[in-house]
């Protein structure tokens, strides 16, 4: 049997390209990173912190699955600022993020 994969984007203009990756993977982030960012409030959360924040949340077996966590975190946080999910606190760097 075929592993469902999901479809990300990316936010970035002049890239639309997508990155399939398999949809257990992208929901078991979606929701390490809902929980992390929903916890933030109105001052977002510092993207540098969300690959901790996310393996914080994650079962060892979880971890061990699933491969690059900070790559596969950055692949479904820029989905999720494609869906409307996340968005960036506009000029502030370090990059920040709130819920949409």
């Amino acid at each position: 049997m075929k592993e469902e994969k999901i479809a990300c984007r990316t936010p970035a203009k002049g890239r639309d390209g997508i990155t399939n990756i398999p949809r257990w993977k992208y929901d078991l982030l979606h929701a390490a990173i809902l929980e992390a960012v929903g916890r933030a409030g109105t001052e977002g959360f510092a993207f540098g912190d969300l690959k901790e924040a996310v393996r914080a949340r994650l079962t060892a077996d979880d971890l061990a699955r699933l491969g690059s966590l900070g790559w596969h975190v950055t692949v479904v946080k820029l989905n999720m600022e494609v869906e409307g999910e996340l968005r960036r606190i506009p000029k502030v760097t370090p990059q920040r993020i709130v819920l949409a």
